[in-house]
């Protein structure tokens, strides 16, 4: 049989995300399965249980990640892999990471149903704590194999009861002999649902990822002074909040003047003394900024920046901006974007390039090894929430692209 002829078995893919889900599954139609924790070892057993059920052999690292093997032709050649995470937000969906992991053991499945041999090994990995939620740092595993930060760094990380990530890695059985990286990759895929508005917005059933957007974290704080509501004329005023909103404004009109995908948020505001008639005399306020290159990420960095010193030297007021975490622009291999994008046409599915505002094991991987994502719709965009959702038929869609971007990226 032709290689590019061969199409996975959908209903079997969506069965599979359908059994998963159930393990934390919440009222809403969500999962919560937090990372090492008992429904997170249970997870782990499944998809364990399956990739043996295909003939795959396991390896386990020290960080927890786990590695399933199908041979290729070839043992001596790095093994094309692909993979995500299996852990949840406290509120998370269905297919976030979990559809990564899964589309790759149905790769595995498909491959074994028509008896092809690939030259080289195949392998499905899943990431230990990608979502961050209860321990961080995010993306743990995969930064730990990347050598990002250190394993010892990643051991000590609590959760708000104390519990450190060796001890619960311990507890549900799964600290591996392996050293992180120590595992080589010939190629990555990850295939994820989009987590925001942009195919479903365009009509597209594909979204070949030509990288993930660089992130700046400030802590920003403005300092004023309180004053009483009524006595104290507006003029006279040293009003921390009025300050601060002019700033936050800025952080919004700095995204649209790097466009087209400059990002600017401002998600946490916390405001001092928070009193209904008193003049708030300082806030302290999260801005998030985002690009697609380091360099537009200096020219927003640049920009805010001269904009909080302008405000300062107009107001009076101090304006304190620091940063407190750089996450660098990720372009990926140009090679990988052009298998998923040629395998998105040669099946027939609508597709566009895009770039992936929120971060991804795939990131990591990229540092040591070709890389490529592909991305498939989410309804209304919507993701770490319960009502996460993805039609049938895009699923199938991604998984048949991730078949032949591997099944090509063999032959690179």
């Amino acid at each position: 049989m032709n290689t590019k002829d061969l199409r996975i078995n959908g209903p079997r893919l969506w069965e599979s995300i359908m059994e998963l889900a159930q393990i934390g599954a919440t009222p809403k139609g969500g999962v919560c399965r937090l990372t090492l924790t008992d429904l997170d070892k249970q997870g782990r057993d499944l998809v364990v249980k399956w990739a043996k059920e295909a003939g795959m052999r396991i390896s386990i690292d020290k960080i927890g990640n786990v590695f399933m093997r199908r041979a290729g032709k070839n043992p001596h050649l790095p093994p094309i892999v692909t993979g995500s995470h299996i852990d949840t937000q406290p509120t998370g969906g269905k297919f976030d990471g979990n559809y990564g992991v899964l589309a790759g053991i149905e790769v595995v499945r498909t491959l074994n149903d028509h008896q092809v041999e690939t030259e080289a090994p195949i392998e499905v990995v899943f990431w230990t704590n990608e979502e961050g939620s209860r321990f961080v740092p995010v993306m743990m595993g995969s930064g730990v194999f990347a050598q990002a930060f250190t394993l010892e760094h990643a051991y000590a990380a609590k959760d708000i009861a104390g519990k450190t990530v060796f001890q619960e890695l311990q507890r549900i059985g799964y600290v591996g002999d392996e050293e992180p990286g120590h595992h080589p990759i010939g190629a990555y895929f990850e295939t994820h649902i989009e987590q925001g508005p942009i195919l479903e917005d365009e009509k597209k059933t594909i979204g070949v990822v030509t990288g993930v957007l660089g992130i700046r974290w400030y802590d920003c704080v403005v300092t004023g002074m309180e004053a009483h509501a009524g006595p104290t004329p507006m003029k006279l005023r040293k009003d921390a909040l009025q300050v601060a909103t002019q700033l936050m404004q800025e952080v919004v009109a700095c995204a649209y003047r790097h466009p087209p995908h400059g990002r600017g948020t401002v998600g946490m505001v916390l405001v001092h003394p928070n009193s209904r008639n008193v003049i708030p005399g300082s806030v302290k306020f999260s801005v998030d900024l985002r690009n697609t290159t380091d360099e537009l990420c200096n020219r927003m960095d640049a920009d805010i920046r001269s904009v909080a010193k302008h405000l300062s030297e107009q107001t009076g007021l101090g304006i304190q901006l620091d940063l407190v975490s750089n996450y660098p622009a990720q372009q990926f291999h140009q090679r990988c974007v052009e298998s998923v994008r040629q395998a998105s046409e040669s099946l027939g599915y609508s597709h566009m390039p895009i770039v992936s505002g929120a971060g991804h094991d795939a990131v990591y991987m990229a540092r040591l090894a070709p890389t490529g994502m592909i991305f498939i719709p989410c309804k209304d965009g919507i993701s770490h929430n319960e009502i996460e959702d993805a039609l049938a038929e895009d699923v199938t869609a991604g998984c048949n692209v991730l078949l032949q971007a591997m099944l090509n990226a063999m032959q690179a």
